[in-house]
């Protein structure tokens, strides 16, 4: 065998064993004569991407070269689209918005314990209230007998050609039900919503009144609410729940939009002006 080997048996019988001898001339072998293997590449053999310094600017796409690779360039257009998507957001946002805010406050009926009353005038002939101003009427004397005020004031003007006011026909109207004179005040003044709550805010300060629940149609609160507020009063929404304004889906839902296009004009518009 190689290196001097040579098997010996035993006298016993069993397996022999193998002895090994190596020549006096040659040197035991080593871990240094085996073949020396190349150490594995770590991280610091990699090459290094080169840093980059905050002050130097980073190389755009499709630069010179063609290889560089940075920040996304950016043109002017990008301004464009936003401030479209933006105005797009806002035209669409905000009647979706109001619309819901109508349609929430039409759904509150609140009946705090208030200086008077505020019944918004509608329709009247010859001085007959008309179907919506009755039913406005009839709600609010239901507060009244309830204690939730004890002084109603009726609002609206009248149209071109009228011998009778809607605030005066209310007047009328509520006192033949059993609400004593004295507790009635009419301010016959205003062509719409807006100058009536002005007209309303004025007679309020002059009687020292501060709080106030309006009686109108339900998408019709926010809007009076809102303008009832801007003049100094303190004022809550009761609406009614019968009548020609409240008979149909669509007529609400009309209603709503209307209400809502209103409220808009009068946040934006209307209440930044000096006079109505």
């Amino acid at each position: 065998m190689r290196d001097g080997g040579a098997i010996t048996g035993r006298p016993d019988g069993t397996e022999p064993t193998i002895e090994i001898r190596r020549e006096t001339g040659e040197s035991p072998r080593t871990r240094v004569d085996l073949p020396q293997r190349s150490a594995d590449p770590t991280r610091e053999d990699l090459p290094r991407r080169p840093r980059i310094e905050r002050d130097e600017p980073l190389v755009p796409y499709g630069d010179e070269d063609g290889g560089g690779r940075g920040r996304r360039r950016r043109g002017p257009w990008r301004w464009v689209v936003r401030i479209f998507f933006l105005i797009v957001a806002i035209v669409v946002g905000a009647p979706l918005a109001a619309g819901f805010y109508v349609w929430y406050v039409a759904r509150e009926d609140v009946r705090t314990h208030s200086d008077a009353i505020i019944v918004l005038g509608a329709t009247q002939n010859n001085g007959v209230p008309g179907d919506v101003l009755e039913w406005r009427l009839r709600h609010a004397l239901t507060l009244y007998k309830e204690g939730v005020a004890s002084h109603i004031l009726t609002v609206g003007g009248n149209q071109p050609g009228d011998h009778y006011t809607e605030a005066g026909t209310g007047k009328t109207w509520l006192n033949e039900h059993g609400v004593p004179a004295s507790r009635l005040v009419a301010v016959p003044t205003g062509k719409d919503t807006l100058q009536s709550m002005i007209a309303a805010g004025e007679e309020f300060r002059k009687l020292h009144w501060r709080t106030a629940v309006i009686v109108t149609d339900p998408p019709h609160e926010l809007r009076s609410r809102t303008m009832a507020r801007a003049n100094g009063i303190n004022a809550v929404t009761s609406p009614t729940r019968s009548g020609p304004m409240v008979y149909s889906r669509d007529t609400q839902v009309q209603y709503i939009v209307r209400e809502a296009g209103g409220y808009l004009y009068f946040q934006l518009i209307a209440r930044w002006r000096d006079e109505p």
